[in-house]
């Protein structure tokens, strides 16, 4: 039993695409503390929108894979239309993300009265990228700052809390991971306060197959320049 309060009036986005293996454990973690998720099924091929609705989460599934940009798209635009939600939480479904850092983000907004709070692995030195991996991802982080006019330490931390004003600035066109930069462009032309946070990002074995390897970081760094 978790000892963190319940975040009532805070939903967690789960973009989702083939994550079954891991899903219903991450699941039922986050909603001991974020009772109230929304899963965007991206066209998996598995169990994965089942796993979803039995650990309790509201699923939206796309009928074709459109990228998590669409999928996070998706999920704000749900929170905002069908709940009447003052925060929402861009959550990964892999593992990586964790839910005491979501829920420091969100009292963070709250207490500060801040209207997004960016996740940072490079804040303090308990995330461990690697040196290949963390050049790159710093480079991205220089690009997007540079075509964003923001400062930020990790521009592409899928851990993010928007209050409901910052989220609805939200109009994503980029479905591959430019979405990254073009979440910080949206949001920083929005004029809403923010911040960053640190945070923990936990490499596993599963998280580096599904997409966290070097060679994502690269993707990255490629799509960030073609932005």
């Amino acid at each position: 039993m978790s000892l963190t309060p319940r975040l009532e009036d805070a939903w967690l986005v789960v973009p989702v695409h083939n994550e079954a293996q891991v899903l219903g454990d991450v699941l039922r973690e986050a909603m001991q503390v974020f009772p109230h998720v929304v899963c965007v099924d991206d066209a998996s091929t598995d169990a994965s929108a089942d796993i979803a609705r039995e650990a309790g989460a509201a699923v939206v599934r796309h009928p074709v894979n459109l990228g998590q940009g669409a999928a996070l798209q998706t999920g704000v635009d749900y929170v905002l239309r069908a709940t009447d939600a003052a925060y929402l939480v861009t959550f990964d479904a892999d593992g990586q993300h964790r839910v005491a850092d979501a829920a420091d983000m969100v009292r963070r907004a709250r207490n500060d009265d801040l209207a997004i709070v960016f996740g940072s692995r490079f804040l303090d030195d308990r995330t461990r990228p690697g040196a290949l991996k963390k050049v790159v991802l710093k480079a991205a982080v220089w690009l997007t700052n540079q075509q964003t006019g923001m400062k930020l330490t990790d521009a592409h931390n899928g851990l993010r809390v928007l209050r409901r004003d910052a989220a609805g600035h939200l109009a994503l066109q980029q479905n591959r991971m430019a979405h990254a930069t073009e979440i910080v462009l949206q949001l920083g032309r929005s004029g809403l306060p923010w911040a960053e946070h640190p945070v923990h990002v936990i490499y596993t074995d599963y998280s580096k197959a599904k997409g966290q390897s070097l060679v994502n970081s690269v993707n990255i760094l490629i799509d960030t320049i073609l932005k």
